[in-house]
């Protein structure tokens, strides 16, 4: 038994209790950017992405509240311009994430390089290179909830 446990790296690591916001912020965004990744690729390919999700419901029959597994719609962060290229916008919740000063969104030429664009978009998150970006977007959410 000791020879196997031999075989792997030990390290004194410790859970934290909580990440960093900006960690949590960048894992959500992450999901995301991963959720439009899928159906991007999905849509090149001629199928459909349809992930499922748990959500508690009413039974009709017996009124009480089940946990069932349904399909959730996303909507695509792309659309065609005027000039027939492809246009992808960054969210975060409901806000445009400004990519540049200015800029909310990313032209492509071809709709083929889409889930490519989408890769670099996942690697820059994991880079920590929107992080500036997403607190900008979070404090606005943030401050559409605060009552007046």
């Amino acid at each position: 038994m000791t020879q196997l446990l031999a075989t792997l790296k030990l390290t004194a690591a410790r859970k934290p209790r909580a990440l960093p916001d900006v960690v949590k912020r960048r894992q959500k965004l992450l999901r995301k950017l991963g959720e439009q990744r899928e159906l991007a690729a999905a849509q090149s390919a001629g199928g459909n992405y349809v992930p499922m999700r748990l959500r508690t419901v009413k039974d009709a029959q017996t009124g009480e509240r089940v946990v069932r597994e349904m399909p959730v719609r996303i909507k695509p962060w792309w659309w065609t311009g005027e000039k027939g290229e492809t246009l992808l916008s960054v969210f975060y919740g409901s806000k445009t994430l400004e990519l540049g000063k200015g800029k909310t969104a990313i032209e492509i030429s071809n709709s083929k390089d889409l889930v490519s664009v989408l890769d670099v978009l996942i690697n820059a998150t994991q880079n920590a290179e929107l992080d500036t970006q997403i607190e900008n977007a979070s404090v606005k959410l943030r401050d559409g909830f605060k009552s007046k």
